[in-house]
């Protein structure tokens, strides 16, 4: 896949283990797991040179495999607990991947339970950074709350929590806040290898629906976004 242009490694990680939702990674969203419907998500995207999920768990690299991606090693327990970030799970895969195979010049992370991104979001984010020379790109989706307009106690006095905030009466009036959704992110190597963040100083934004920025981190997460895709389907 991909051959001119950056070598973009698409990275995919799913442990075993999670506390939300009981082996969130394989629970089914229309009836593929959560980590084969982000292969098959990835297997979309014509730029990408390779996929690559790292998971500590055998079923989970059972199944990855049979939906189409590379499991070319089993992460180390001591990265697959509630507590690992992600960070250090992409520096093994990163390092990895260059000590066996090939090198690396970007990754592109996908996370399994962003299970509405579609494989034009990550195309776009993949786009914008090569077109753009951007250190990364990340997926963005407008906030529910506005800061600006959120409040904090000192003892029991209510007190803006930013307070320039007094100036907007109306919401329509509000500046524009944004959240990462954590579905796409796409980061040169030597952001994550050198400089340790998946995030570089020239980060680019790509906006995209609340409805698609859903992360599953339990039940209720998993059913909602069964009903949008049922919606989308049926419209």
């Amino acid at each position: 896949m991909g051959a001119g242009g950056p070598r973009l490694v698409a990275l995919i990680p799913a442990r075993g283990g999670s506390k939300g939702l009981l082996r969130k990674n394989l629970r089914t969203f229309r009836g593929t797991p959560l980590v084969a419907h982000a292969v098959a998500t990835a297997r979309q995207v014509g730029a990408l040179h390779r996929i690559v999920v790292s998971t500590d768990d055998h079923e989970i690299a059972d199944v990855a495999r049979r939906a189409g991606a590379d499991v070319p090693f089993l992460r180390p327990s001591d990265l697959a607990t509630d507590e690992t970030p992600t960070l250090p799970v992409v520096q093994h895969a990163v390092r990895w991947l260059e000590a066996h195979e090939a090198s690396v010049d970007a990754i592109v992370l996908l996370q399994a339970t962003s299970p509405l991104r579609t494989a034009q979001h990550v195309e776009a984010a993949i786009r914008k950074f090569v077109e753009t020379g951007a250190d990364s790109v990340t997926t963005v989706c407008a906030v529910d709350d506005n800061p600006y307009w959120m409040q904090r106690l000192d003892g029991d006095r209510l007190c803006p929590l930013m307070p320039e905030g007094r100036r907007y009466g109306r919401r329509q009036d509000l500046p524009p806040v944004y959240r990462l959704t954590g579905a796409v992110y796409v980061t040169r190597r030597d952001v994550v290898m050198d400089e340790g963040r998946l995030l570089g100083e020239d980060t680019r934004a790509i906006v995209v629906g609340r409805r698609e920025s859903i992360d599953v981190d339990d039940e209720l997460d998993l059913r909602l976004c069964e009903l949008i895709a049922a919606e989308e389907v049926s419209a």
